[in-house]
C-alpha cells in the first residue's frame, strides 16, 4: 500500500478561498485561532498522521480488533500507541471550546484534520469521530454539571465517547427501540436492553468510555416521540471526578465485517445485573431532538470518510499508473508505456481526482457554514448559515459516500487484476469505505431527509436562494478563459431547479417524492460541487496569472483549473440526465418488475 501524503496545499486553498477561514478566525468563539498559522498547522497534522497513524492501517485490516473472554477488547498492534500520541499532541482537543480545554479551531479546520486521520486509517478514525459527536451532544444539551464532569476528559481524549442507538429489531426505524430506562429515587435511571453495531463500544485506549444512549422510559409514548437520551459511562464518576465502580454495561460480542476490521463494532448489553446507571440529558422524551445534534455532526464526518478514502485510493492509483508499464501508448516509441499514458486510464484518474476535489469543497464549505451558524455575530447571518448547513449536510453525507465508493472502485480498476489482490491494498479502501453509505442513516434516508425536510425549509426559499447564488456566478465566468464552464453549469443548475420545483409542487404525493429522492440527491451533489469547483477554478486562474507566481505553484494552480474543467464539462452534465428519474413518480418503480 502506498504511503499517505496529506494534500495540504489543496486543503489550505479550499479553506482560504471557498470557506474564508480568515473571516472565521475573526469570529469571537475562534479568537484563539491564528489564521496565519494555518499552513503550519496543516503541515504538522499531515506529518503526524503520515508518520504515526497511516502505518497502522494494514495491521488493523489483517489482524483486527479482538474481543477477550472477559468482555474487554484488544485493538490491533500500534493503535493504542498511535492514539496516545494523538492525545498527547493535543489533536483531539483542537476543534473544541477552550472553556473545557479545547484548542478553539473552527470546525472547518477540524474537518481538514479529520480528513487526514480518516485517510490514514479509517478504522482508527472512527474512535475520535464518535467522541466528537458525544462532545457536540453534551455541549449543546448537557447540564452545566454534566459538561463539567465529562467534557474536559472527552475533549482531551482521555476518555472516548460512543452512540448507542441501533437495536436488533430497530435499525433505521429508531422509534422501534425497546431499551428501558427506569427512574430511580436519586434522579438517576437504570437501563436494560441490548444495542448492536456500536462503533468502538469497547477498547483498550482509555480508562473510561462515555456511552450516549437512547432509551425509553416506562410511560413514554410509542415511536420516536417517546425516546430519551442518557449518559451511560463504562465506569461511574465519583463526586471528586475520580473513576468509580464498573457500570452494568458490557461488550458481549464484536461483529465480523467486510471492512474497517480495526474498529471494534460491538454488541453492548445493558442491565444484565442491576441495570446500567444512566443520567438523563435534557428532558425526558427529547432524546431524538437532542440526538440529531450529535448525528448531524457525525453525518458530515461520515461524508468526509468518502472524501478521505477517495483521496487515499487516488494517491495509490496514481502512483501505480506511473509505475505500471503495459502496452504501447498511441504515439509512443516504447514497447510498453506507463499506463497513465493510455487515455482510458487517464480518464479514470481524472474522474477520481475531480471527485475528490469536489467532495473536499463541499464538505469544507458545509463545515464553515456550521461554524458561522454557531458563531456569527448577528442573528440573521447565523440563521442563514445554519440553513445552508442543514441543506448541505445530507448531500455531504449521501453524495460523498456514494462517490467515495465509486472512487475506491475505480482505484481497483486502475490496478487491473492486481487491484483484486489483497496485497496491493487497493481492495481495502473499497471494503473500508463501503460502510459509509450505510451507517449514520443510510443514503436513502439522507435523500428522504433532503427532499422531505431540507428542500422545504422556508417553503423552498432556502434552496431557491442557493439557485440564485449559483446562477449569479455566471457573470463572474463571463469574459474569462473559463467561458466553457458556463453552459454546462447553467444547464445543470436549471435541471436541478426544475427538479426541486417538481418535488415541492408534488409534496402532497409522498410516494412520488420519495421515488425521486435518491436521484435528486445525486443531482444536488453534482451541481453544488460543480459550482464550487468552478469558483475554485476562477480563483486558481487568477492566482496563476499573477506575475509573481513561481513556476511550481503556477503548475499546481493550472492543475486545479484542469481538474475543475474536467468535472464541470464531463461529469456535471450527468445531473440533467437525472431529471426524468426525479420527476418520474412512483409509477416508474413498477412492482410487477419483481414478479
Amino acid at each position: 500500500m502506498v504511503d499517505y501524503s496529506a494534500p495540504v496545499k489543496d486543503m489550505q486553498f479550499v479553506l482560504e478561498h471557498l470557506c474564508d477561514v480568515r473571516g472565521l478566525a475573526a469570529l469571537e468563539p475562534f479568537s484563539d485561532f491564528d489564521a496565519d498559522s494555518l499552513a503550519d498547522l496543516l503541515h504538522e497534522a499531515g506529518r503526524f498522521v503520515g508518520a504515526v497513524i497511516a502505518p497502522t492501517t494494514r495491521d488493523g485490516d489483517k489482524i483486527g480488533s479482538q474481543r477477550n473472554a472477559d468482555g474487554t477488547v484488544t485493538t490491533p498492534p500500534g493503535f493504542k500507541q498511535a492514539y496516545r500520541q494523538w492525545v498527547d499532541g493535543g489533536w483531539a482537543a483542537a476543534p473544541f471550546d477552550p472553556t473545557y480545554g479545547g484548542g478553539g479551531l473552527p470546525w472547518a479546520v477540524g474537518i481538514a484534520v479529520s480528513e487526514m486521520v480518516t485517510a490514514a486509517n479509517m478504522a482508527f478514525s472512527l474512535c475520535p469521530m464518535l467522541t466528537q459527536g458525544a462532545i457536540h451532544m453534551l455541549g449543546a444539551h448537557g447540564s452545566e454539571a454534566q459538561r463539567a464532569a465529562y467534557l474536559p476528559q472527552l475533549i482531551s481524549g482521555e476518555w472516548t465517547g460512543t452512540m448507542l442507538l441501533t437495536e436488533p429489531q430497530a435499525g433505521s426505524d429508531v422509534g422501534a427501540l425497546t431499551t428501558r430506562a427506569v427512574r430511580q429515587p436519586d434522579g438517576t435511571y437504570r437501563l436494560f436492553g441490548q444495542k448492536i453495531f456500536i462503533t468502538w463500544g469497547e477498547q483498550d485506549f482509555t480508562e473510561n468510555i462515555v456511552h450516549i444512549t437512547l432509551a425509553r422510559t416506562p410511560d413514554a409514548p410509542p415511536g420516536t416521540r417517546g425516546i430519551s437520551v442518557f449518559i451511560v459511562p463504562k465506569f461511574l464518576i465519583e463526586a471528586d471526578g475520580s473513576i468509580g465502580a464498573r457500570n452494568d454495561i458490557t461488550c458481549v460480542g464484536i461483529e465480523h465485517k467486510m471492512g474497517i476490521h480495526g474498529s471494534p463494532t460491538c454488541v453492548m448489553a445493558l442491565g444484565e445485573h442491576n441495570g446500567a446507571v444512566g443520567y438523563l440529558i435534557g428532558d425526558e422524551q427529547q432524546g431524538m431532538r437532542n440526538m440529531f445534534t450529535m448525528m448531524n455532526f457525525a453525518r458530515l464526518s461520515v461524508g468526509v470518510e468518502g472524501l478521505a478514502v477517495g483521496e487515499r485510493a487516488y494517491q495509490q492509483a496514481l502512483a501505480f499508473a506511473h509505475e505500471r508499464r503495459q502496452s504501447r501508448a498511441i504515439g509512443s516509441s516504447d514497447t510498453a508505456s506507463p499506463i497513465i499514458e493510455h487515455p482510458d486510464v487517464r480518464r479514470m484518474l481524472l474522474t477520481m481526482k475531480s471527485y475528490v476535489e469536489a467532495m473536499r469543497a463541499l464538505c469544507f464549505v458545509n463545515a464553515a457554514a456550521i461554524d458561522r451558524g454557531h458563531a456569527a455575530a448577528d442573528e440573521a447571518t447565523r440563521r442563514h448559515a445554519q440553513e445552508v448547513a442543514d441543506l448541505f449536510t445530507p448531500i455531504s453525507k449521501g453524495w460523498c459516500t456514494d462517490v467515495g465508493i465509486e472512487v475506491a472502485s475505480l482505484g481497483i480498476q486502475v490496478h487491473g487484476g492486481m487491484g483484486f489482490i489483497e496485497e496491493t491494498g487497493a481492495a481495502q479502501h473499497y471494503r473500508d469505505v463501503r460502510i459509509a453509505a450505510i451507517y449514520e442513516g443510510t443514503n436513502g434516508i439522507q435523500a428522504i431527509d433532503l427532499v422531505g425536510r431540507k428542500l422545504t425549509l422556508r417553503d423552498g426559499a432556502v434552496v431557491r436562494e442557493l439557485f440564485a447564488k449559483m446562477r449569479s456566478f455566471d457573470d463572474d465566468l463571463a469574459s474569462t478563459d473559463l467561458d466553457d464552464l458556463r453552459a454546462p453549469l447553467a444547464h445543470a443548475i436549471d435541471a436541478m431547479a426544475d427538479a426541486a420545483d417538481w418535488l415541492l409542487l408534488n409534496r402532497a404525493n409522498q410516494a412520488d417524492v420519495l421515488a425521486g429522492a435518491t436521484p435528486f440527491l445525486r443531482m444536488a451533489g453534482l451541481v453544488v460541487s460543480g459550482w464550487l469547483l468552478a469558483r475554485s477554478a476562477l480563483v486558481a486562474a487568477g492566482l496563476g496569472a499573477a506575475p509573481a507566481t513561481d513556476p511550481e505553484t503556477r503548475a499546481w494552480l493550472e492543475a486545479k483549473v484542469a481538474t475543475a474543467r474536467f468535472f464541470v464539462t464531463q461529469l456535471v452534465p450527468g445531473a440533467a440526465a437525472l431529471l426524468p428519474a426525479v420527476t418520474g413518480g412512483v409509477q416508474q418503480l413498477d412492482p410487477r418488475a419483481f414478479a
